[in-house]
């Protein structure tokens, strides 16, 4: 489960990391995609429109569904079915399960 919480952490703020993937896939979908069909993103507006930084840490949107759920294998994951399946399961089966959180 920890490389999953990791690998959680590359579905955003990734435009720079996607674009430098030669393959990205998506964890709501399941497919997979080179990162020339990527079309959108989202997080530019206009308050950081001239900030070249920002434009790096725009989220990258699927070309299939639309989903923010993006991750390129510049992430250091391998992007394949068993990975984006287990990545769908924890993430959006609300297959993860976390400790109780303590009563104040």
């Amino acid at each position: 489960m920890p490389d999953l919480l990791a690998a959680h952490r590359h579905t955003t703020n990734n435009r720079a990391e996607v674009e430098a993937s030669a393959l990205c896939g998506c964890c709501y979908c399941m497919q997979t995609f080179p990162p020339s069909e990527i079309v959108a993103f989202t997080g530019l507006d206009m308050d950081n429109l001239d900030d070249p930084d920002a434009a790096d840490a725009e989220t990258a949107l699927c070309p299939r569904c639309g989903s923010e759920s993006v991750i390129g294998d510049r992430s250091g994951y391998k992007i394949n079915a068993q990975f984006l399946g287990n990545m769908n399961e924890a993430w959006f089966q609300r297959t993860i399960i976390h400790k109780p959180r303590p009563k104040p």
